[in-house]
């Protein structure tokens, strides 16, 4: 199941995923994006989905819910669901209560019930694949929230695979750069991302999808714990 499934990152990863054999379940906040996701991928596999918002309380309990009613249950958790934000200076207070909800709270929860519900099933195991983010070294001054955010996740990746290594359950933390999607607009439109990507300034979602899919075939025995993926020309770290 793939949170924030049915744009950019997410999106490529159920298409990939699916291409590939497995029974995704999907979420997104918007029913139109959730619905033209699930036609794609049904095209080359099999898929399900529901339009939640995830930084709302009990949401995530029920999108897992729903994932365990429609496709009977999970061994693989993609936590990708996520907003940009501001500043702190430019945020109020139920602005950053949203982003922490979203970008940091949501992933928690996911991982906590989804590591219970694939830990129920003995040595059966899975996988959690956290997407992270390179702004997590972007430390400028508008990026307090969302770096912060994203540099919270790389603590928590890596004390949750070894608190769930040994109930047979990976779990990866996957760190994009800059990587084409509606998460850029409205500061890079759409022909600006076209020009970008191809002067290799700039990733496609189906990079991210492809490092996914990496990590998620190796041994059982091998975590790929971090995974960091930029595009050739980026600037900086």
């Amino acid at each position: 199941m793939v949170t924030g499934g049915s744009t950019g990152i997410g999106r490529a990863i159920a298409v990939l995923l699916a291409s590939e054999g497995a029974t995704v379940f999907i979420g997104g906040s918007d029913q139109g994006h959730v619905d033209d996701a699930l036609a794609r991928i049904r095209e080359v596999g099999t898929g399900e989905g529901i339009a939640l918002d995830l930084s709302q309380e009990n949401n995530v309990s029920r999108f897992l819910a729903a994932a365990t009613d429609a496709i009977g249950g999970y061994d693989i958790v993609v936590a990708n669901a996520a907003e940009a934000a501001e500043g702190l200076s430019d945020m109020d207070e139920a602005a950053v209560r949203h982003a922490v909800s979203l970008n940091f709270t949501q992933y928690l929860l996911l991982a906590r019930a989804g590591a219970e519900a694939m830990g129920a099933d003995g040595d059966a195991g899975g996988d959690i694949v956290l997407i992270g983010s390179m702004s997590a070294y972007a430390l400028g001054p508008k990026s307090t929230v969302y770096a912060g955010i994203k540099h919270g996740l790389q603590g928590f990746s890596i004390a949750l695979r070894r608190e769930l290594g040994p109930k047979g359950i990976r779990v990866a933390l996957v760190e994009p750069g800059l990587t084409g999607s509606d998460m850029q607009y409205p500061d890079i439109p759409a022909d600006k991302q076209r020009e970008m990507i191809g002067k290799d300034e700039m990733l496609r979602a189906e990079d991210i999808a492809v490092g996914v899919h990496y990590l998620l075939t190796q041994p059982r025995r091998a975590v790929i714990q971090r995974l960091t993926i930029a595009p050739r020309m980026q600037d900086g770290e």
